[in-house]
């Protein structure tokens, strides 16, 4: 099977192009492709398929599970699709199981890439978590490893609960994040960060993934947590937003699309041998 990686500011993936190769199990062949010891080693496996509209993208999380959508990955899918010929131009509409995603290439020379992440859900029904549906999930508090967390959940077509902290470097994410990933508010789970404001323009956030754990970054987690912060009068509508990997920069204007820039880059491509 011919494979390409890419990353995102570290948020690194597999990409496959699902209308030349086949897996019979792809929940199966991500835990083997995405092994860091055994495998090509990846957050994630992205399966992509060429059609009249754009690029259907699929994402199964290193775990076997799938994923609604990506932000990271999602700026790298114009660059290999630019290398398979898919696209003419700087502009891509990816078809994900969260709707419609607009992309476009800002500077080929540094991978710079623009998303249109589409709106924000803000209700409980929507994003979902427990609670009344018609309403937001502003400032809720969580009880897990020990102590009250309290965040925000918003939905950036897959779920996030942003929680500000005074000092990042105080918080366990690997003991904190997974019990807040199942926390039983959650019905789907959710992705969880760990946000400390800088200023009002400037915001440093770490990420607990679900399905594949602590990421250098996370495109959807960077929109969420810009989105958040704004709910609860903490930044302005542009913000960037400083990962493990590197910082992207989030514009978002209450009642309309969110807004991500950053860069992309190939790492390598080659042939995996395996029963897939």
């Amino acid at each position: 099977m011919h494979f390409a990686k890419y990353h995102g500011l570290g948020n690194d993936f597999v990409f496959v192009d699902a209308s030349q190769e086949t897996l019979a199990d792809v929940s199966r062949a991500a835990r083997i492709l995405c092994d860091r010891r055994c495998g090509v080693g990846a957050d994630g496996l992205v399966l992509l398929r060429p059609q009249a509209d754009g690029v259907h993208m699929r994402i199964i999380n290193s775990d076997g599970t799938e994923a609604e959508m990506c932000g990271n990955a999602s700026r790298c899918v114009p660059l290999f699709a630019r290398e398979k010929g898919w696209m003419s131009g700087d502009s891509l509409t990816l078809q994900t199981l969260a709707g419609p995603i607009k992309t476009r290439v800002q500077d080929r020379a540094r991978g710079l890439v623009s998303v249109n992440m589409g709106r924000p859900r803000l209700l409980r029904g929507q994003i979902p978590v427990a609670g009344p549906a018609e309403e937001q999930a502003v400032n809720m508090t969580l009880f897990a490893a020990g102590q009250n967390w309290t965040g925000t959940a918003v939905s950036m077509g897959n779920p996030h609960f942003v929680i500000f902290v005074p000092d990042l470097a105080q918080v366990n994410l690997p003991h904190t994040g997974p019990l807040l990933e199942a926390h039983p508010a959650f019905p789907k789970k959710t992705n969880v960060e760990f946000v400390q404001v800088l200023d009002r323009n400037t915001l440093r956030m770490r990420v607990w993934e679900r399905g594949a754990g602590i990421t250098q970054a996370c495109g959807t987690g960077a929109c969420a947590t810009a989105v958040a912060a704004q709910l609860t009068g903490r930044s302005d509508a542009e913000v960037q937003v400083i990962l493990d990997g590197g910082a992207l920069q989030i514009a978002w204007q209450p009642g309309q699309e969110v807004y991500m820039t950053g860069p992309a880059a190939k790492v390598f491509e080659g042939e995996f041998t395996a029963d897939l």
